[in-house]
């Protein structure tokens, strides 16, 4: 469904006209999909992916290296702009090999900077894009299983399924996730001292209130948000390190959640705002974001078990909700099993195509 490379004649595998494009550039098909507001760019099939994951004998953590290391371009083709923009998200389908060993598919998450390693929005989607496209042998029916491998680890997803199409909600069941420090003073440039908490849910993230940063994470402006997270995301690099129970290519901080303050169960929505990679503002509420608060709450003893929380993003008003379903151990760290639950949607289909002589054909970043 997505290659990479064209055909003299201009024409796709199945003889549909292509737009004007070298023989030697890019041809890429792609599912366009979003949940909650956050866009989900699917690429099905990246041949030299899927040849490097079947013949490499590659895990997914290596895979993602690779292919930032020799395919960054196709990134940046499709989250830049002018095919992309400084809020889009992607995915690329790996199927077969070490990558996706045990799974129904395992799945590289890109974004403007890079390649993240958990992606609970993505997740919601590609579960819906699994069942439809087939890529799950024999779904069940109200609610089918998808197995996906991502590069924190096993996630699995439930999605209502007909027998024909898929439906929503969506939910999934996280990683292990875990609270890494609470109550970390740290000191934030042009704000001062400020507390925060990090979690992990897939990828790590900095939590704290807007207040503390004299912002309202409901009523200010999304640039004065997205400045004083970003301070607090450099702060936090600088004076705290962070450690993974099974890889450091994991113990990076993704990014910095601001709050309305409300971590106490409570039936109302708790507001967030997600300011990711450099400075990328999340549309949604954040699925490993959700995952991450819950596993801080959960430790904190503001919710038990079971207890579903509702999440709202400050930027569309789009829901999640969250439950800890399983309290586990993962290394040293106390953790819980965290279920999300949203709506995912399809927006379309897409071929790019590059043309060599393009001075812009792999994209630009304007922020």
């Amino acid at each position: 469904m997505a290659a990479e490379g064209g055909s003299d004649s201009g024409c796709d595998r199945a003889g549909r006209r292509l737009p004007p494009h070298s023989p030697s550039g890019l041809v890429l098909q792609t599912v366009e999909m979003h949940t909650g507001g956050e866009p989900l760019r699917i690429i099905p099939r990246l041949e030299a992916v899927a040849e490097e994951a079947a013949e490499g004998g590659l895990s997914l953590l290596s895979l993602r290296r690779e292919v930032a290391a020799t395919r960054d371009h196709v990134r940046r083709a499709l989250m830049h702009e002018p095919r992309g923009h400084a809020g889009m998200y992607g995915a690329v389908v790996v199927r077969g090999g070490a990558a996706a060993a045990g799974a129904d598919l395992a799945v590289l998450f890109l974004h403007c900077a890079g390649y993240s390693a958990m992606c609970g929005h993505a997740v919601l989607a590609l579960g819906r894009f699994a069942l439809d496209y087939g890529l799950v042998a024999a779904p069940t029916r109200p609610e089918a299983t998808v197995r996906l491998r991502c590069p924190c680890g096993p996630v699995t997803a439930f999605v209502p399924w007909d027998g024909r199409r898929s439906g929503n909600p969506v939910r999934f069941h996280s990683v292990p996730a875990f609270a890494a420090a609470t109550d970390l003073a740290i000191d934030v440039p042009g704000h001062g001292k400020v507390v925060v908490d990090i979690g992990y849910g897939g990828t790590f993230y900095a939590f704290l209130s807007a207040e503390q940063l004299g912002l309202d994470v409901c009523s200010s402006k999304t640039k004065d948000l997205v400045n004083a997270a970003s301070a607090v995301t450099e702060a936090v690099k600088k004076q705290f390190k962070l450690h993974h129970p099974e890889s450091e290519d994991l113990a990076f901080l993704y990014g910095t959640i601001l709050t309305d303050g409300k971590d106490a169960f409570s039936e109302e929505p708790t507001t967030n705002i997600c300011v990711f990679a450099d400075e990328q503002v999340d549309r949604s509420p954040t699925g490993s974001g959700v995952t991450a608060r819950i596993a801080l709450q959960y430790h904190k003893g503001l919710i038990q078990l079971n207890q579903t929380r509702t999440f709202r993003s400050s930027t569309t008003g789009s829901l999640f909700t969250g439950k800890a379903v399983k309290a586990t151990k993962f290394g040293d760290y106390n953790a819980v099993i965290v279920e999300v639950s949203g709506e995912a949607f399809y927006t379309g289909t897409a071929t790019f195509t590059v043309e060599d002589e393009d001075p812009l054909k792999y994209g630009f970043f304007f922020k």
